[in-house]
């Protein structure tokens, strides 16, 4: 009887201590973000009257979501009432209407993009970044997460921090490649910040990762060569080499 007791213990314990380790790897969720742009000091080599600079927030701060599975994402903003403005010109190029969606079976990506006040589809291969993994580690939003420092466009240097606890080897913003999720993200040199405030787990794999379908298509390179045109229309560096342009376009990971 003891030894038919004990065997039970042993095996609800057994089981439990599975079940908690499944629940350790989230497969399927949805990730807050919050996205801090410093305006002062991005804006601080702008020619802009001091005036104008005085009402300007010292932080731009926008809300996103990233929900995902084993093998795709979509980074979208969280929609919000509109408010006062005092941000003067400065409204990140229409960055309440974008999103990215990644396939990294597939290694591919599409990005929505709003320019001039029309919608457009970029479709694109997911790029790679050069990631030195650190022995630091911080917690984000519950997770404990290991710093890495990454390299992109040559010389812009991207610190982030990833948990492993979730499976998926993605992040906001399209940057990726690292031993899981990532949930904290900073550019210095473009004095940006994107980082976790909430982990929700889902059961199973969501439906509201779609790749976004409304918009203009750039599927040819003369599709492309005309957007470049009227991204530039009214650029004061129209003298830009398209490889340049395209790197503003597309944001920060290229």
């Amino acid at each position: 009887m003891m030894k038919r007791l004990a065997s039970c213990i042993l095996l609800i314990a057994t089981c439990t201590g599975g079940l908690k380790a499944q629940q350790l790897f989230i497969p399927h969720g949805k990730i807050n973000f919050e996205k801090k742009v410093n305006l002062q000091r991005s804006l601080a080599e702008w020619d802009i009257p001091d005036e104008a600079k005085e009402k300007l927030k010292k932080y731009k701060i926008t809300n996103w979501e990233l929900y995902f599975d084993r093998t795709k994402s979509i980074f979208k903003p969280v929609k919000k009432e509109p408010e006062e403005n005092n941000n003067l010109f400065f409204d990140f190029e229409g960055d309440a209407e974008n999103q990215l969606y990644a396939d990294y079976q597939k290694q591919s990506r599409v990005l929505k993009k709003r320019i001039m006040g029309e919608d457009y589809l970029l479709n694109d291969t997911i790029p790679k970044v050069d990631w030195k993994i650190m022995h630091e580690v911080r917690n984000i939003a519950g997770y404990e997460c290991r710093k890495a420092i990454g390299r992109i466009n040559d010389t812009v240097y991207v610190v982030a921090f990833y948990s492993d606890e979730i499976l998926l080897r993605g992040g906001p913003e399209g940057f990726s490649g690292l031993p899981g999720m990532i949930l904290g993200l900073a550019i210095p040199r473009y004095f940006t910040t994107w980082f976790a405030t909430e982990v929700n787990a889902f059961a199973n794999a969501t439906a509201n990762i779609l790749p976004p379908s409304k918009g203009k298509k750039t599927e040819t390179e003369k599709d492309f060569k005309k957007l470049l045109e009227i991204y530039t229309r009214y650029d004061e560096q129209k003298k830009e080499k398209p490889e340049q342009v395209k790197k503003r376009l597309y944001g920060f990971v290229l």
